[in-house]
């Protein structure tokens, strides 16, 4: 609620309080470096809160309300969801006609306002812009967050209460189930396309009984406070792995819910390139080893499920060491690693099994790197993943990890790196042109890597939202790629320590692109939004 000039100067300046509580409210600020002036000369109490607010919309030049509960005259969740509302500090309050108001916590926020105003008018609505108070935005979701407890969690007993937020994650789709205790509550959150968002909000007196339930199901020592894991087999399409962590309001769970035989979805499904060649040159190859690179949480694991699917025939021998197996799949050897062993252990077992292809879980240190480059040496296939930001960045990190210039060089075939990002909804997905800025945005970003882009009769989509997607606008996910192929030329590169700057130039030169690419031509193609890919490439 802050312009140029500060606000607690204007409003001592027109009499609405005085400079003791300027002061009173710098020395507040200090503790609470977050929170705006206004929002603090109201929790101490400076003025009368509608006189305050009043002042501060007339300084901003902008219509002010003390929100209440009781002004709300709308459904919010009927307009937008209770998580993007959170997120963006707004309220929707009232309608008439085709204009609806919304009140926000700080209107100078050009990107909340924007976003707001963009999902509004997608739905034929004009935003009337109100400001109010920090405080009153969080109490009126904190309610709201009560009422989707009431309806998604309303069993009274604490197992039909657990049995009910897992059911419910598992209808809509949810990857995780969070149970976190906060300060006065617990909160349950399921995470969505990557996405989390609140599923309800339990008294703090439920607590106890809650992580009993979760500890007695998972087969945990009730007792112990410290980390633990657990499995909870109850339900029979699902195998559902529990982690519990203590924090400084009790234990929190997650719970991972892993559907016991789902589809392997075939490699171009994923959004790997349309083509057979480049699926041939990347994965079907003897004598070496072929990398996924990603953060956590970017499908990694699912894309090399698809690779072994695609690779995978009777006189083929395919051995997976993984930690845990998430999926299994008929006709593969696989083999789970425990506390007691690692992957360099359970590889040097592997190797004496007679394997054709190999899946190694994760390259995690120098030693399971070794034994797989020395695998990949000699007649074997392996496949692998490591945590790393892109496929040439692979390279740097076997480097830092010990292995030698020429082991990489010599077995390292490809590395192929991803991103998922969210696919636009197709049931609420609205079309329009793309505007000057956004292909100005991807025109510079492919001129940057050799690619020359065509916006000939190409739209794009906004997300809007609707019931099937839990409005965000997105439904599913999908990955975006760059593959690296290592050729005589890079090779010769490796082994002469080239940077990776080095190693790049000559990349682009070939076939490489950047993960970028990838995504703008699933911009260019409908599939996803350019906001998306921002959130996960940031490139604007």
């Amino acid at each position: 609620m802050e312009r140029r000039q500060p606000i607690g100067i204007e409003l001592v300046r027109r009499g609405v309080i005085n400079e003791h509580d300027i002061q009173k409210a710098l020395e507040y600020q200090k503790t609470h470096p977050n929170k705006k002036m206004g929002d603090i000369l109201n929790t101490i109490g400076a003025c009368d809160s509608y006189r305050l607010i009043q002042a501060i919309g007339e300084i901003m030049g902008e219509k002010a309300i003390l929100l209440d509960k009781s002004d709300i005259r709308i459904s919010l969740e009927d307009y937008i969801s209770p998580d993007v509302l959170k997120q963006n500090r707004a309220i929707p309050f009232d309608i008439e006609g085709g204009r609806i108001k919304v009140c926000f916590s700080d209107t100078a926020n050009r990107r909340a306002v924007d976003t707001i105003r963009l999902l509004l008018l997608n739905k034929g609505l004009i935003m009337e812009k109100y400001i109010t108070f920090d405080e009153n935005i969080e109490k009126i979701l904190k309610s709201f967050e009560g009422k989707e407890t009431d309806e998604i969690i309303s069993s009274s007993d604490i197992t039909g209460l657990i049995d009910t937020i897992i059911k419910k994650a598992m209808d809509k789709r949810a990857s995780d189930i969070h149970f976190e205790p906060m300060e006065n509550e617990l909160r349950i959150r399921y995470r969505i396309d990557g996405e989390l968002f609140t599923a309800g909000i339990l008294d703090k007196e439920k607590q106890a009984q809650v992580i009993g339930r979760l500890k007695a199901i998972s087969n945990m020592h009730q007792e112990k406070q410290e980390s633990q894991d657990g499995r909870i087999l109850l339900y029979p399409d699902y195998n559902i792995r529990v982690s519990s962590q203590k924090n400084v309001y009790g234990e929190k769970f997650v719970l991972r819910l892993l559907k016991k035989n789902a589809d392997i979805k075939r490699i171009f499904d994923l959004g790997f390139p349309q083509d057979e060649e480049i699926v041939k040159n990347s994965f079907n190859k003897k004598n070496s080893i072929t990398i996924m690179a990603a953060p956590t949480g970017e499908g990694k694991t699912t894309t090399l499920y698809s690779v072994i699917d695609y690779l995978n025939k009777p006189e083929i021998n395919v051995t997976t060491i993984e930690d845990p197996v998430e999926i299994r799949i008929s006709g593969l050897n696989q083999i789970e690693i425990d506390s007691k062993t690692s992957f360099s252990d359970s590889l040097r077992t592997v190797l004496r099994q007679d394997p054709d292809i190999i899946l190694v879980g994760e390259i995690r240190d120098k030693e399971t790197a070794e034994i797989a480059m020395q695998a990949g040496q000699t007649g074997h296939y392996v496949l692998s993943t490591i945590h790393t930001i892109d496929s040439i960045e692979v390279i740097t990190r076997l480097r830092k990890m010990g292995v030698s210039n020429y082991d990489i060089a010599s077995t390292l075939a490809t590395s192929v790196s991803q991103r998922l990002v969210r696919k636009i909804c197709p049931h609420c997905a609205r079309q329009r042109p793309f505007t000057d800025k956004e292909m100005q945005i991807m025109n510079s970003i492919a001129s940057k890597n050799g690619e020359i882009l065509d916006f000939n009769e190409k739209v794009t989509y906004d997300a809007v939202g609707c019931s099937q997607c839990n409005n965000t606008g997105y439904y599913d996910r999908i990955g975006v790629f760059e593959i690296l192929n290592i050729d005589d030329e890079i090779r010769e590169l490796i082994t002469m320590d080239a940077s990776t700057l080095k190693i790049k130039e000559e990349a682009m030169k070939k076939n490489y692109r950047p993960l970028v690419i990838d995504g703008i031509r699933k911009v260019l193609n409908g599939v996803t939004t350019l906001e998306e890919l921002n959130k996960k490439l940031v490139l604007f």
